[in-house]
């Protein structure tokens, strides 16, 4: 006989499940019901309890994509929900599994102009793979159910629970234990598979361009072992950083608007484009050539909804890991032809001495009280161990650390980034979530501009309290610098309005109220010390924050200016 369970309220059902999905951290700004909070007192699950909704949104996706897991969100109602939308639209668009719970106006008030009332269903659906609305206690454990299975199936993403206030304090029943919560790794049609594999054998100059959809999904190395099967290059998109080990001999860097010369060649002389986990957004494809019929493409994706047709090839729908293991297996006679690896090999060493040579430009023409970005990764990488997570923002100073090799992750490196969205202040606040998500004594670095991280400031007693150490490199460059860049290009330097005004960010005051680090470093030979000092707190458990400044000309290589959304390339192309 199936066994019954009837939990005293709806809150202490959401408690229970949420022990079965193995959460081990809540993020968010409750209503005024602080029932599942008391109900989270009897467990060991952390809350972060945050000072903005987008700001818990933000750090819950941060949780879901370096866990592998559902990020948990919970807020109240009304401008509440409207508050979160920013960190729900990021999470679609970084394929993160979420599940936001909010409260909803009573059934019995819909409709009368009650204390927040706002059709919540409608405001969110277009951000999230599902959404509902629980108005009756009974149908609650189904709702929940099928909210966990929603965001880690298929193509992983946001989902939304709305639980009428009326039902909070009433007992829920369900007819047996909860249904087991992993995702399901659908195995590809082995007719797609083995066409694929037929056209990878017989193409010249392969490259493997990994996507975030591949996180979590590299065991054993089996990518890196395709490649060197292929003879492949192995680019990542910013998403996908992370999956691959960057010291590869076959790792050629970031894709499209990260690439620069002597790597853009090799997408101009490639021959085929083995896409895994990627839906070819245009930051992952920009400067690929224009002619899109001269770059065909085997595109790898878990749902369908993120195929591309725009270019020629084919696909395989199913999970990475699982096609990487059978296109692996169905090769195992294949051996690379030509002269691609080599090719590859003399491109790799002429990046390492432009990389060089640009580090020096930079530094060279950094003005008095500034730092070269450069510099500054370089310090960081000597400062903290080689296994830490860097969380990115998308700013103008901080994209130098997309750019490979000037920031490289080694084997046991990990990343998370914004999506193609680059909501500011999202990798601010997502460390914190990565941070509670990793297992404990793995650094976790967010680097980050000053215009973002003024945004998040309000959320230093939030880190404080949740007692995540995370060490903040802010790149100040006196407010957003690439809304500047632009601004220059339309005004030149004598326009009346700004962007970036140096003044005292307020950060070192905050920082000591809460007990935090904080150090400000104006010279480069500071720098090795600062982070050795923040580094050192952090790994006791304590966040710190070095603020650095930079200045607005030193910009990342291959740019040589902005263009609106993106960068202008060297030689006037953007």
């Amino acid at each position: 006989m199936t066994a019954v369970t009837t939990h005293p309220t709806a809150w202490a059902a959401i408690a229970d499940h949420l022990r079965h999905l193995g959460t081990t951290a809540v993020f968010g700004l409750p209503g005024d019901d602080m029932a599942l909070l008391g109900e989270l007192e009897r467990s060991d699950t952390a809350v972060v309890l945050c000072r903005d909704q987008r700001n818990a949104v933000f750090m819950a996706t941060g949780y879901a994509l370096a866990a592998g897991r559902p990020g948990v969100c919970v807020i109240g109602k009304g401008p509440a929900l409207t508050n979160a939308l920013t960190g729900v639209l990021e999470a679609r668009s970084a394929a993160a599994p979420l599940i936001l719970i909010a409260d909803g106006t009573r059934l019995d008030r819909l409709g009368t102009g009650a204390f927040q009332e706002l059709d919540q269903l409608t405001a969110i659906r277009p951000y999230v793979k599902w959404a509902t609305r629980v108005d009756h206690a009974e149908r609650l454990p189904a709702a929940l159910e099928k909210a966990a299975a929603l965001a880690v199936n298929g193509t992983p993403g946001p989902v939304y629970l709305e639980l009428a206030e009326q039902i909070a304090a009433e007992p829920v029943t369900r007819g047996g234990p909860w249904r087991p919560v992993a995702p399901q790794r659908p195995a590809p049609d082995p007719a797609a598979l083995a066409a694929a594999a037929e056209r990878i054998a017989a193409a010249e100059r392969p490259l493997l361009l990994v996507g975030g959809g591949a996180r979590h999904r590299n065991t054993g190395r089996r990518i890196e072992r395709l490649a060197e099967r292929l003879g492949a290059g192995i680019f990542t998109t910013a998403s996908g950083r992370g999956t691959v080990a960057e010291d590869h001999p076959l790792y050629c860097g970031v894709s499209g608007l990260y690439t620069v010369a002597p790597m853009d060649a090799l997408w101009r002389e490639a021959g085929l484009v083995i896409a895994l986990g990627s839906r070819l957004e245009e930051t992952a494809t920009f400067g690929w050539p224009d002619d899109a019929t001269q770059l065909p493409v085997i595109q790898v994706v878990l749902g369908e909804e993120s195929l591309v047709m725009e270019r020629p090839g084919s696909y395989v729908l199913g999970d990475a890991g699982r096609i990487v293991d059978g296109w692996t297996e169905l090769l195992a006679d294949h051996r690379p032809g030509g002269d691609w690896p080599e090719r590859i090999r003399t491109a790799k060493t002429a990046l390492a001495q432009r990389a060089a040579d640009r580090a020096e430009e930079a530094a060279k023409a950094a003005p008095e009280g500034a730092v070269p970005v450069a510099r500054v990764l370089a310090a960081l990488d000597r400062a903290v161990p080689a296994d830490r997570v860097l969380v990115q923002e998308n700013g103008l100073q901080d994209m130098w650390s997309y750019f490979f090799p000037h920031y490289a992750l080694g084997a046991g490196g990990g990343s998370v980034v914004p999506s193609e969205q680059t909501p500011l202040g999202f990798g601010a606040a997502a460390a914190v979530g990565v941070r509670l998500a990793e297992p404990a004594g793995r650094p976790v670095v967010a680097v980050v501009g000053d215009g973002a991280f003024n945004l998040f400031r309000g959320e230093l007693p939030t880190v404080a309290d949740a007692g995540a150490a995370v060490l903040y490199v802010v790149l100040d460059n006196g407010g957003y610098g690439w809304l500047q860049s632009n601004l220059d290009r339309v005004s030149g330097p004598a326009s009346r309005f700004a962007f970036t005004t140096p003044r005292p960010t307020g950060t070192e005051g905050l920082a000591d109220a809460y007990g935090l680090g904080h150090r400000r470093v104006t010279t480069a030979d500071e720098l090795p010390a600062a982070l050795a000092d923040a580094w050192r707190r952090v790994a006791a458990g304590t966040t710190a924050v070095v603020e650095v400044a930079v200045a607005l000309t030193d910009t990342p290589p291959g740019m040589t200016g902005s263009a609106g959304d993106f960068p202008e390339r060297e030689g006037g192309e953007p």
